[in-house]
This record gives C-alpha cells, structure tokens and sequence, in this order.
C-alpha cells in the first residue's frame, strides 16, 4: 500500500486541499497530521482512497466526497459529511450540527453525541449516531436511513418525507408529520448487518428496542 503523510501544520485550507487531491491520485492512504480543526478537509474528493485524520476537522469536512474513505481520529464541526454521495466518513469522536447533511449515498458515522439536525435533508445512504442526538434530527429527510443509538431530544423527524429513522434510546417527541412504528424483522436484520459491520456489539434485545420512525402517511 502507497501511503503519503502530510503535516498540515503551516498549510492553510486551501493549500492542505490541494496537497490532497495532489497525492489522492497516487497513493492508496493519506495521512493528515495536524489538521488543527481546519474547515473543509477534503471537501470535493473524488478520488477511491483512505484518508486518516490524526486530530480533529472543522466545518464541512469531507462536504460533496464522492469516493474517498476518510478516518478522523478526533471531532468534527458542522455539517460533517454534508452532500457526500458516496464513500465512507468515520469520526471517532463527536460532531456539531448537520451531521450527515443531505447525503445522496455513503455512510457518515459518528461514535459520540452529535448537535441538532443530524442527518437534515438527507436523500439517501446512511448516518449512524453512537451517541446522543439533538433537536431535529431527521429534519426534511427525504430518504436513506439514520440510526442513533443514544436518545434524541425534541422534534424528531421534523417534517419527514421519506426514509426512516432508528432510535434505541429515549425520544423526547416527534416532530409534525412523523410517527414512530415497531420495527420489522427486515428492519432488525438490516440494522444488525450494517452495526456489526461497524463492530457495535448489541444483544437481540436491543435490536428488537429500536424504534423506527418515519412520515405519518
């Protein structure tokens, strides 16, 4: 495997951009040393290739990534992962708001607590939440699936049009046009596949506690 390391540290956001789409071509994993928060890491990625963050992004990281797997050791800001339509965005920590923001495919997942309106507008793919969500969460989604494994506060699946949210935790209340339904055993196999592939270790009575939400018609 050709693997490129490179230090961030004097580099501003554009010049770290374009140091990456640089190597992306030519190496199969790039290292980020010292990211510093800096805001739209790898924004438009287009390229099949491992990205490891040592530390944590800003806004918008990975935002329109077609492709690209990225790994941050560290948080995210806002809108982690925003409009990506394919690839992967792992985050070991937490995230701000928008996690997840209008994703066509991919999967965005979060270890910890994100902020409010995870997964808002979100077309398709999936968003998995290990931690607690905040308001909103599901706001306008218009399809893909979004999993939170801690509790959610108020306004789920505000104005819901399509896909369907998972909650094993505590929801607080349901936003307007949502409503929550038992889990179907498709539902439950699905989730038990796409979790275990992330190395979430739950019981089948965890999985059989989820509640799916979805639009009220």
């Amino acid at each position: 495997m050709k693997e490129y390391v490179i230090d961030a540290r004097d580099m501003d956001e554009k010049e770290l951009n374009r140091t990456i789409k640089e190597h992306a071509a030519n190496h199969d994993k790039l290292i980020i040393e010292n990211p510093e928060s800096r805001h739209n890491i790898c924004a438009g990625l287009i390229e099949d290739v491992d990205i490891q963050i040592n530390g944590s992004a800003g806004y918008f990281v990975g935002t329109m990534a077609e492709g690209p797997r990225i790994h941050i050791n560290g948080n995210a800001g806002w809108f982690a992962g925003d409009n990506m339509t394919e690839g992967e965005l792992i985050i070991e920590g937490t995230a701000g708001d928008g996690a997840g923001q209008g994703i066509y495919g991919g999967t965005v997942l979060v270890k910890g607590n994100t902020g409010s309106r995870t997964g808002e507008i979100m077309k398709g793919g999936t968003v998995i939440i290990g931690g607690n969500s905040g308001f909103m969460t599901g706001l306008l989604m218009m399809g893909g699936r979004l999993i939170i494994l801690g509790d959610v506060t108020d306004d789920v699946g505000e104005s819901i049009m399509r896909g369907s949210i998972f909650v094993l935790g505590d929801v607080k209340s349901l936003g307007k046009n949502a409503t929550m339904k038992e889990t179907t055993s498709q539902d439950r196999k699905e989730l038990k596949e796409t979790l275990t592939k992330y190395a979430f270790e739950l019981t089948d009575e965890d999985y059989a506690n989820f509640k799916k939400i979805v639009n009220i018609q």
